[in-house]
């Protein structure tokens, strides 16, 4: 997994440029979904027979050309594609959030580092979808293993998810 970098946002911008965003690929989408699957049954398919999987193909080829070749490098896109990397780089902890929690209890800086980028990760999530209510329940959480940081004297600052990571955090759990 390649590094992932939190940077400051604010709030109203990116979900006013995600949902312009996500407008022009919705509408973009159903034009060249519609146009795909119904040249390829035109092209392709028989009269009156099953043109299921011709219907599905154009939808799928016009969903790849949406996303990947059309839209994700445009400069307008740069808040959804943000939001997106961020939520993959958490979702990359979280699947091995077993092993950090073990890495943590043993006073691993790597995994006090990753779960501090985790809560930071997290706390911009919510404060970029406006949905604070879910993280007030993990406030207390974030407070002490910050703390925890503190005492330990890592910096407390962990913007900034490092590719070995993960990798290294994996292997604090089978070694104990």
């Amino acid at each position: 997994m390649p590094a992932f970098e939190i940077k400051p946002l604010n709030p109203e911008t990116y979900r006013k440029q995600t949902r312009r965003s996500t407008l022009i690929v919705a509408v973009t989408f159903v034009v060249l979904a519609m146009g795909l699957s119904t040249a390829a049954v035109a092209m392709f398919g028989e009269p009156g027979g099953d043109n299921l999987r011709l219907n599905i193909a154009g939808v799928a080829i016009g969903l790849g050309v949406t996303v990947r070749l059309v839209y994700w490098q445009q400069p307008w896109m740069a808040s959804a594609a943000y939001g997106w990397r961020l939520k993959r780089a958490l979702m990359s902890v979280t699947n091995v959030m077993h092993h950090v929690k073990v890495g943590v209890a043993i006073e691993d800086a790597t995994a006090m580092k990753l779960l501090r980028f985790y809560h930071q990760g997290l706390e911009q999530m919510h404060q970029l979808d406006a949905n604070s209510g879910s993280l007030f329940e993990m406030r207390a959480e974030i407070e002490q293993h910050r703390s925890a940081m503190e005492a330990a004297r890592l910096d407390v600052d962990q913007p900034r998810l490092e590719p070995g990571w993960i990798e290294t955090v994996k292997k604090i759990d089978a070694v104990k």
